[in-house]
């Protein structure tokens, strides 16, 4: 297959030989006219970006018909509804948009993701996100062995596409788990296991996720171990990592905001990441505005150039921690089944896969973890996983303790009000 046949691919593997960082907003708006625009502007921001159409909360669990009701009556939704808006539109909206030097992904969140992609295809899109698990346990209630079966069938869809010349990107979702206090070992291990599923199911391009957590030493040593086990797990497949900006309780201030939107750019070009998904400064208060997601682009993309290049080698990773773990959750599911699809429920059932504080019902929801003092996150119980848990922070994890931990780059980041010297306001 040319490269001609895979934009995505073709797009981010250009920008790699010339060690560019390709940056990526989380945009969607309901009104088809507004989501174009924003979709131009994010094209003529003058930076190596990707564009995205984020889909709403109703499409994402189905209610594709509440959806429609909704922007008959005008009211305005936290995303585009894709289905509600049909192929033909959602054509027309795109019309002259993509292509070889911008291309466009669709982002979702949905546990059943069937009919979104066959609007996306026929729309004449071919990138998009997620995972059976990753947009199971977060979002939805949906058993994980339904949410394995729908993905299943969505994901063979996207690979036959290669029978007329298309071949489809696929990003897992996997390395972001509920965005925040999910201890990287479990985030690198989630991430390759959606890849080698998809690999499974005939997807031959595709990118592993990881999101900024909160120290940049141990999200160093997570990217490089992704990056290995990767390259260890996926040969034959066209492959890169793709990092979040921080995706848990976001710092208030403009100030904070853009500290750490900033520090994840120079993470992403330390590590030889090849595409960032960026953050606004609005993240703390509402959905953002075209202009400022325009403008977190451009941060991003300064912040990546003014740092000094990174090689991406991850030849130090066997030696880190979080490789160790996650190649023992990699090695242990895959060794409960024939197929990743047939491992995944039976890991979850079992709790060797388990994510902290995560209430899905198939989540055994045993595990916890809890910051160090200089920011790592740290196992306190690893449940029934086959992971020692760490020795230096004994005992559960208490609610002011874990409500700390939530706030961390918001206590880190965000100035402390000074009190005036003329006293309160009345």
């Amino acid at each position: 297959m040319t490269d001609e046949h895979a934009p995505f691919s073709a797009f981010v593997a250009a920008r790699r030989r010339t060690d560019t960082l390709i940056v990526q907003p989380r945009m969607g708006f309901s009104d088809p006219a507004v989501m174009r625009r924003g979709l131009l502007a994010v094209r003529a921001a003058g930076v190596p970006a990707v564009g995205t159409v984020t889909l709403d909360s109703f499409t994402r669990q189905g209610q594709h018909d509440r959806a429609a009701l909704a922007r008959e009556a005008d009211v305005e939704l936290n995303g585009y509804a894709l289905v509600a808006m049909g192929a033909r539109r959602t054509a027309r909206m795109l019309d002259g948009i993509g292509g070889p030097d911008f291309p466009v992904q669709v982002r979702h969140g949905s546990p059943r993701p069937e009919r979104i992609f066959r609007v996306m295809l026929a729309a004449g899109v071919e990138a998009t996100e997620g995972g059976p698990v990753s947009y199971c346990l977060p979002y939805s209630r949906v058993p994980v062995r339904e949410s394995v079966r729908a993905w299943s069938r969505a994901t063979r869809l996207l690979a036959r596409q290669a029978d007329r010349g298309v071949r489809c990107h696929l990003e897992t979702f996997g390395g972001c788990m509920l965005g925040q206090l999910c201890p990287p070992s479990l985030l690198v291990a989630l991430s390759v296991l959606e890849c080698l599923y998809f690999a499974e199911h005939g997807i031959t391009s595709m990118s592993a996720s990881y999101a900024q957590q909160t120290c940049p030493e141990q999200d160093a040593e997570a990217l490089g171990a992704l990056r290995l086990l990767c390259a260890e797990y996926l040969p034959g497949v066209d492959w890169h990592v793709v990092l979040y900006t921080f995706m848990g309780l976001y710092p208030r201030s403009p100030e904070g905001a853009d500290a750490l939107l900033r520090q994840s750019a120079r993470l992403a070009v330390r590590t030889g990441t090849e595409r960032l998904i960026v953050k606004t400064v609005a993240e703390a208060h509402r959905i953002p505005t075209i202009e400022e997601n325009v403008e977190a682009l451009r941060t991003a993309h300064g912040a990546a150039r003014a740092g000094p290049p990174g090689t991406g080698s991850p030849s130090r990773a066997r030696d880190t921690e979080v490789y160790e773990q996650a190649r023992t959750l990699v090695d242990t599911v895959l060794g409960l089944a024939p197929t990743v699809a047939g491992a995944l429920p039976v890991a979850f059932e079992r709790g060797l896969l388990d994510v902290p504080y995560c209430l899905h019902p198939d989540n055994r929801n045993e595990a916890r973890c809890a910051l160090g003092p200089d920011g790592r996150l740290e196992w306190c119980d690893t449940g029934r996983m086959p992971l020692r848990a760490a020795t230096r922070r004994r005992g559960p994890v208490g609610l002011e303790a874990l409500l700390a931990d939530l706030e961390f780059h918001r206590r880190r980041l965000d100035p402390v009000p000074r009190p005036s010297i003329l006293g309160s306001d009345p």
